[in-house]
């Protein structure tokens, strides 16, 4: 079976006893990218030839008897909103299309302290703005288990990579489900992590109070082995959260005995299809067989939830978005007449249009009579959903949900109906508005072939009890499936 096949935990297996080498795998992955990019089209930027220069370190210094990471030697693909020294890092934006970053994100050097091969950046929906990775600059990624449908966004490159097989693993980011989502779709784990467990410093912000980085693979425990390598402290984000971790993988075989699992009414209502409700109460059942309590709950608040997002992600959006005007680096328009048009010829030509749709829904909702009115009243809605959140853990372990209304749509289906593409996100945006974590685990296929996924969401740093729970479940279905066949 070709190396690329092979999960994360696999592989680190397979190099300690030497029965492949790090320069084999990556040359496994690189062959994989090889056969299906362009079909796919999970790429902006591949980096084959310092990857695989990685993969040679990583054989040396295993020679030599050196201790390293479980990770060492792992294809760990970067979603391209994140910065990577002397690479470059677009945000899948015309105003990125030349910033090569003189620094790496504290997750990159993370990834190289734990000597992971990254074999390139990945694309994504424009600046993180989109559930379906079609409003990228360069081109719309392709999912790989039907190349009609989208991956989901906006970390969609992140997630057709890992499920096609041409990275072990992934970073993708999430604001508001762009990891979890896409995880969904394409049938991987996504972890969205608890807000602050993971610095952000390096990740190029599209709305700072809701996005985390986080990790994506094929299974919970490669899931978890990169989990331990992101979370902790970080002196440069003021944002992150001081606190120790655990190892993230030494209580994944616990299983679900004792847990309490909350079933959220509001998450199985009129708009979740009902293949997806039909699925996740299955797997819902199958972890009540395997010893854990379930009680049905309310979380009231959910129905407004979507509004509340769309206000506190674009306000903030309109606010980072501004340094992006022509001066400093990145794109510049060409003609212009004094400053001023400089500034606006730079935005309108440098921006994509679900950009600045999001740009003048933020300057909108935070001027002047209009605060109170939208922005203001959308930061109440988010303590009181946080408070909802809170009363439930009371009682309950953790939440189950369904990750997405429906599995994957067409490409091009819903780019011209934007509220229809905003509802891709119903499942998901609570757990950022809350800053709680949450786990998308696969939990079967509907009708057309593709996959469904459900959430698992915990209180804050709940990560552990999240992934044993996902782990337990993938133990009872026999693991997620294969890598999809894939056809032009």
């Amino acid at each position: 079976m070709e190396l690329y096949t092979k999960s994360a935990a696999e592989l680190s297996r397979m190099l300690r006893d030497k029965s492949c080498s790090a320069t084999e795998i990556a040359q496994s992955v690189f062959s994989r990218i090889d056969a299906v990019e362009d079909k796919v089209k999970a790429y902006i930027t591949l980096t084959r030839d310092s990857a695989m220069d990685q993969a040679k370190a990583v054989d040396e210094l295993l020679a030599k008897g050196e201790s390293l990471s479980p990770l060492a030697g792992i294809p760990v693909a970067v979603k391209d909103n994140i910065c990577t020294k002397d690479i470059l890092t677009t945000c899948a934006s015309k105003m990125l299309y030349n910033f090569v970053p003189p620094y790496n994100a504290t997750v990159m050097e993370k990834l190289l302290a734990a000597h992971t091969v990254m074999p390139g950046k990945l694309n994504m929906d424009e600046f993180a703005m989109g559930s379906s990775c079609e409003n990228s600059r360069f081109f719309k990624t392709h999912n790989p288990h039907n190349l009609n449908y989208v991956p989901g966004g906006s970390s969609g490159g992140s997630s057709a990579a890992v499920a096609s097989g041409m990275a072990t693993l992934a970073l993708g980011s999430d604001t508001g489900g762009s990891i979890r989502e896409p995880a969904a779709y394409c049938g991987i784990v996504g972890l969205k992590p608890t807000y602050g467990s993971v610095s952000r410093y390096g990740l190029v912000a599209f709305a700072s109070s809701l996005d985390q980085i986080g990790p994506m693979g094929r299974t919970v425990e490669d899931v978890a082995m990169l989990y331990n390598v992101l979370c902790g402290h970080d002196k440069m984000d003021a944002t992150s959260a001081y606190r120790e971790y655990p190892d993230f993988t030494a209580n994944l075989g616990e299983g679900v005995k004792g847990l309490t699992i909350g079933v959220p009414a509001e998450y199985y209502g009129e708009g979740v299809d009902e293949e997806v409700k039909t699925a996740v109460h299955a797997a819902i059942k199958e972890l009540e067989a395997a010893g854990a309590t379930v009680k049905e709950i309310s979380l009231p608040s959910t129905q407004y939830a979507l509004s509340a997002y769309y206000i506190i992600a674009s306000a903030e959006a309109s606010s980072n978005l501004a340094r992006f005007d022509g001066v400093k680096y990145g794109y510049r328009a060409e003609n212009y007449n004094g400053l001023i048009d400089m500034y606006e010829r730079t935005r309108s030509e440098g921006f994509g249009d679900e950009v600045k749709r999001r740009i003048m829904l933020g300057t909108f909702v935070l001027s002047s009579g209009y605060y109170d009115a939208y922005y203001k009243r959308a930061k109440l809605l988010q303590m009181r959903i946080a408070q909802e959140f809170a009363e439930a853990f009371r009682s309950c372990d953790l939440l189950i949900t369904p990750t997405a209304p429906s599995t994957a749509f067409k490409i091009g289906e819903n780019v011209d109906d934007p509220l229809k593409m905003y509802a891709a996100d119903i499942c998901t945006i609570n757990v950022n508005i809350a800053g709680l974590p949450g786990l998308n685990i696969p939990c079967g296929k509907g009708a057309n072939g593709l996959p469904i996924g459900m959430q698992l969401i915990g209180p804050k740093f709940s990560e552990a009890t999240l992934l044993k729970t996902g782990a337990c479940y993938e133990k009872i279905v026999g693991g997620f499936g294969p890598i999809p066949e894939i056809r032009a």
